[in-house]
């Protein structure tokens, strides 16, 4: 009986594109965040997906930085008044993270299942 061959694919197209890590054609998600219990194409396991804080915290960072940049940038080059930061900095600090949270998340468990991590453990 010959194993079947699946290809080398990217952790970050498949994490992206939120498919199964292994064969780049199943779902990753059965729900906006709730990882899938397997691979409908292929019957890969997900139970080895440890999203945990990771994906939340690249993300948080990353829109505190472009969201309070992008405020301080247009505070000084314009200076305009109170309402326009509010119409501003609201979508930008709520809507982005909602759509940068779900391939995160794919991304750091697809690279999690290419390169086998596990958490950290002591061996006496």
């Amino acid at each position: 009986m010959s194993e079947v061959y699946y290809p080398d694919l990217s952790p970050l197209k498949t994490g992206i594109a939120g498919k199964c890590p292994r064969c780049g054609r199943g779902k990753l998600f059965s729900g906006y965040l709730t990882v899938a219990p397997a691979c409908t194409s292929c019957g890969l396991s997900y139970e080895f997906a440890d999203g945990g804080d990771g994906a939340a915290w690249f993300v948080m960072l990353f829109v505190c930085v472009v969201g309070v940049g992008s405020i301080l940038g247009i505070e000084v080059a314009y200076q305009p008044p109170f309402w326009v930061h509010v119409l501003i900095a609201i979508p930008l600090l709520v809507i982005l993270p909602l759509v940068l949270l779900r391939p995160a998340k794919g991304i750091l468990i697809n690279q999690q299942w290419k390169t086998d991590a596990h958490e950290g453990r002591h061996h006496s």
